[in-house]
């Protein structure tokens, strides 16, 4: 994705918040950026699994949220009670929407804003000692090269630790693949064109 320009005169309604703080509050997207939001549906299913039911399990976790775009992943975590997201998007203009969806919703702590190259913005996280609990990656979907190179990448990264769990979205038509280094996918879950992959180091 390309930034251009400095407005955001096109801010569309695309997505809510699903649960937590909060909940139900709108949260804006762009038109004409290539931006794909994590649609609500498929947001509440990957919350619902990495919680396991008990809404207090997110508490206190630290995210990557790796191609953020509009930061509705991110914002999603924050508000179940994440006391760390770090959102990482090399485009300006979604890098300005993002901040502006935490504005909006009077988010003023427990986010970094990354405006960078996710190989960068890894390389950084990594120096300053940052480990997660959860990684979310969402390339755009023209991308398939990003998903080889980003979990290849985080395979080998110090920011995973043995519990870390690693979650890419991708279309039904490309998989990114079973094994990387020490990641391996232990799940896969499927809504309509869009699909889950859950992967994990090897036990």
């Amino acid at each position: 994705m390309e930034g251009g320009g400095n407005g955001l005169q096109s801010l569309k309604q695309a997505m809510r918040v699903i649960a937590g703080k909060y909940r139900s509050r709108p949260l804006q997207s762009l038109r004409g950026l290539d931006l794909r939001p994590t649609a609500d549906r498929l947001r509440e299913t990957l919350f619902n699994v990495l919680s396991g039911g008990n809404p207090a399990a997110l508490e206190g976790t630290v995210w990557l949220d790796l191609f953020a775009g509009t930061g509705a992943v991110g914002i999603e975590a924050l508000s179940r009670g994440a006391s760390m997201v770090y959102f990482v998007e090399s485009s300006a203009r979604a890098a300005e929407l993002i901040r502006r969806n935490l504005q909006s919703l009077g988010i003023e702590s427990r986010f970094e804003l990354l405006k960078q190259d996710w190989s960068r913005a890894l390389r950084a996280l990594a120096a300053n000692g940052v480990t997660a609990d959860f990684i979310f990656l969402d390339p755009p979907y023209g991308m398939e090269d990003a998903y080889h190179q980003t979990l290849s990448s985080l395979a080998n990264s110090p920011l995973l630790k043995s519990e870390t769990i690693v979650v890419a979205e991708h279309q039904k038509r490309f998989d990114p693949g079973d094994v990387f280094p020490e990641l391996q996918r232990y799940r896969k879950l499927q809504q309509g064109d869009a699909v889950l992959s859950f992967y994990r180091k090897g036990r």
